[in-house]
């Protein structure tokens, strides 16, 4: 099939990208004590390099003192950590590319090391982890309040520091993702409720307060998934009636892009209707999509974490859906994290020198 269809231009807002292609974001920990080190910036700059389209950094720290769970996680706060992120972009851009910090904060999850906590409380929508695993106290109203605020002072620095847009980490379990998730907020106030759109509004919330902050032209994505770390098998909006009632409040309050995480990016998001997460979400909100999932590989991400290893895959039914248009763009994950010159072999048509993914990769900055 023809790689034109990954490889046309794409303009978001102020964002012109050359190609369809995304890096996912993909935790590094090779950022002692939170900052960014050259070595970070050189392997970003790898990837810009060889013509990746877009590339969403690993999830990096708002301002909230358990927003991480590795010591060696990188912030996005504080004079000497944006500086090492000021380089990082600049490296960026200087080899052609353009690049989102996602912006994160993990919420009730443990850390990594049982030698190292978080400098604060952990923050939760009502102190649980998973359905019934106490972890924690509920967030007052001042820490969402100021868990908000640290979203969008995140932003704005990113839109100051240079970045071409800036991704929100709402999937996988994490802080925003315990708000949506009913098996985990259990609150009865404004932050709560027995709906997914009710519980959208501290999501919502952070949407409107970093639009405040990059100001219209800015593009805003934000990453959400059905499943959890905690529980593959939940699926919060089970209909296209649901979905649509969840992100069209997150599309008004001013998502730009939803980035959504599949485990295998060629599964039916609903029965009767062969569209993926992504194209569900283009067609409910008319915002581009990007999908993700075991993208170029023969095996899923999940599989990798025991060691699985996974070889190169044919990307002709991405094509086959990208040329119908069912999603705007494609997030290219551990055959990117394996390979600096995926992009390039693909778009060159040489296949035969794509690499395996190896558990490996995880332990270095290729």
């Amino acid at each position: 099939m023809s790689l034109d269809t990954l490889f046309r231009p794409l303009q978001i807002k102020s964002m012109r990208l050359k190609n369809r292609i995304a890096m996912a974001p993909m935790t590094r920990s090779f950022s002692p004590g939170g900052v960014a080190t050259s070595e970070v910036a050189a392997y970003y700059r790898r990837r810009a390099e060889n013509h990746v389209g877009l590339i969403i950094s690993e999830g990096v720290g708002v301002a909230r003192p358990a927003s991480l769970n590795d010591p060696n996680v990188p912030r996005f706060h504080g004079e000497a950590e944006l500086a090492a992120w000021k380089t990082v972009i600049d490296e960026v851009h200087a080899a052609g590319g353009a690049m989102a910090p996602q912006l994160w904060h993990v919420g009730a999850v443990r850390t990594r090391s049982k030698d190292w906590a978080p400098s604060g409380p952990y923050d939760s929508p009502s102190g649980f982890s998973s359905p019934g695993h106490q972890f924690g106290e509920p967030m007052t109203d001042a820490d969402v309040s100021d868990a908000i605020d640290a979203f969008a002072k995140a932003a704005g620095a990113a839109k100051a520091l240079g970045f071409d847009s800036v991704e929100l980490h709402g999937a996988h379990g994490y802080l925003i993702d315990q708000f949506f998730w009913g098996g985990v907020n259990l609150r009865t106030d404004r932050w709560g409720g027995a709906t997914l759109p009710e519980r959208s509004r501290f999501a919502a919330e952070i949407l409107k307060a970093v639009r405040r902050e990059v100001g219209d032209d800015y593009p805003v994505i934000i990453r959400l998934s059905q499943w959890k770390q905690q529980d593959f098998t939940v699926k919060m909006a089970p209909t296209p009636a649901e979905l649509e009632a969840w992100l069209t409040p997150l599309a008004d309050a001013g998502a730009d892009v939803f980035h959504c995480s599949q485990r295998r990016f060629w599964e039916p998001e609903f029965e009767g209707s062969d569209l993926n997460f992504a194209g569900w979400a283009g067609k409910l909100t008319g915002k581009p999509t990007i999908t993700v999932g075991s993208v170029g590989l023969s095996g899923e991400f999940i599989a990798a974490y025991g060691g699985e290893a996974s070889q190169p895959a044919s990307l002709d039914q991405l094509i086959e859906r990208m040329e119908r248009n069912e999603f705007d763009m494609v997030a290219v994950g551990r055959a990117l994290l394996q390979d600096p010159e995926w992009v390039t072999k693909v778009r060159d048509g040489r296949n035969d020198e794509l690499r395996s993914f190896e558990q490996s990769a995880m332990r270095v900055l290729y």
